[in-house]
């Protein structure tokens, strides 16, 4: 680093960077701010060198707070940084650097066969109750892959967001950490990627690509891989080698490990790390999604509309979002203004009503599955598992409140003793008391039956 006028001034930067480095990957801190060169430093300004643009902008864009706080202010209350995009390098000195070219380049040959979403990242995850804590660990994993929740599995309903997160955290690496081989598949490919291999006699180069080639292995809907053992072991084979190589796995399922129809031995190794669930969306968060997705279509949705259509549709996001498209091209097609009865004629079948008749246990035991992600029939059976037997708990104790009938008619209806039923109901006033989250589940399932 050039050495500048002014010692003092000059520890202002080392300071600087002495503040980040404790608060970002080694990695990162190498990639961003190793190579940045202090030309000059005066009490108005500091000229720093960087090898290009995008170094800059990420200096600005996620470090500004800290810039202020450690280098010297203008009149706009900016950073006072005169930056110098560095001049290419010389032939010698290029020379000196095609061993490292050439490892960027097959990074980024690597990165070039991802297939993600350009509309998933964590720009655009609408954050709620239901999925806070699912995207700050993602987040976590992404910043830091491999050192902190290793293996990270996201489990929850179809259209909630699994894929949504799991490409931000590609996009996220991707953009952070050039050194960083990703690889994000759906088990389907998987699956189809391991059979074209076995045909053509060349399994242990995949075998060889995935244990060797890849820091960042992230699979969608493990749920595919049930009921096939072979396929089961080269994915656990090859998970156990990145794993105990600290590289980092994420997977995704519409069901948490313990009720997969897998190995144990898989289920185990699914289980060693942060297991997280991704919850349906509460009122206030659905209507954010239609806010967000209405104004990436310019469009002008009234609030009052925004709320009438997630009172009716309520189930996944993947609904609220093709509710947004339909209604964007009908009110543009017939040059209508959006309003709540142009929604009831558009979203006629994607609308879901209650019947006007009194509320029955079987519309509370559907209502409890679309909340809590489990299955009707789960809810009528005998399984103890937590997932189950605490939904199960939340549909006597809905079905006691809000039918009008007898502790007996419920009991036949459930299936269950008269014991059990008032059991169920002491036990689920119990936890509300102290479970914010139960709390917002319920509230969202007793709306849903009376709206």
């Amino acid at each position: 680093m050039t050495l500048c006028n002014t010692c003092d001034e000059e520890n202002s930067w080392d300071q600087f960077l002495s503040y980040i480095k404790k608060r970002c990957s080694q990695t990162a801190f190498g990639n961003w701010f190793e190579p940045i060169k202090v030309l000059e430093i005066t009490s108005d300004e500091i000229t720093l060198e960087v090898p290009n643009i995008f170094v800059k902008e990420y200096l600005l864009s996620n470090y500004k707070d800290d810039l202020l706080a450690f280098l010297p202010v203008n009149q706009k209350g900016e950073p006072a940084i005169n930056f110098i995009i560095a001049r290419p390098k010389s032939v010698s000195e290029g020379e000196k650097e095609n061993k490292s070219r050439a490892s960027s380049g097959r990074i980024d040959s690597f990165r070039s066969n991802l297939k993600l979403n350009n509309n998933y990242t964590f720009d655009t995850f609408i954050e709620g109750p239901s999925n806070q804590f699912v995207k700050s660990a993602a987040m976590g994993v992404a910043a830091r892959p491999g050192q902190s929740y290793n293996p990270f599995f996201i489990h929850g309903g179809v259209g909630l967001g699994k894929t949504h997160i799991l490409h931000s955290i590609a996009h996220y690496i991707c953009g952070k950490n050039r050194k960083l081989r990703v690889q994000c598949i759906t088990t389907e490919a998987f699956i189809n990627e391991l059979v074209d291999n076995l045909r053509n006699k060349s399994v242990d180069k995949m075998k060889r690509f995935y244990r060797n080639s890849v820091d960042v292995l992230l699979v969608d809907d493990i749920q595919f891989l049930q009921n096939r053992v072979n396929f089961q072991e080269e994915f656990c084979n090859t998970f156990e080698t990145l794993i105990n190589q600290n590289k980092q796995i994420v997977i995704t399922s519409d069901k948490p490990p313990g009720q997969l129809q897998l190995s144990e031995r898989m289920v185990a190794r699914m289980e060693w790390g942060l297991v997280a669930q991704i919850g349906v969306p509460e009122l206030e968060t659905r209507v954010a999604i239609l806010q967000h997705k209405a104004k990436e279509k310019n469009m002008e949705l009234p609030n009052n509309v925004a709320f009438f259509i997630a009172e009716h549709i309520y189930n996944n996001v993947r609904q609220l979002e093709g509710a947004i498209n339909k209604l964007s091209a009908s009110s543009r097609l017939l040059n209508l203004k959006i309003t709540e009865d142009l929604v009831e004629k558009t979203l006629r079948e994607m609308l879901q009503h209650v019947p006007d008749n009194k509320i029955s246990v079987e519309h509370v035991l559907k209502s409890v599955a679309a909340v809590f992600q489990v299955r009707v029939s789960d809810l009528k059976g005998s399984s103890k598992t937590k997932d189950i037997a605490l939904p199960r708990q939340v549909a006597m104790y809905l079905a006691y409140k809000m039918i009008n009938g007898t502790l007996q008619g419920l009991s036949d209806s459930f299936g269950k003793t008269h014991s059990t039923i008032l059991h169920a109901c002491k036990s689920v006033k119990k936890k509300v008391q102290n479970n914010e989250l139960l709390r917002r589940q319920i509230g969202i399932v007793e709306r849903n039956i009376i709206s």
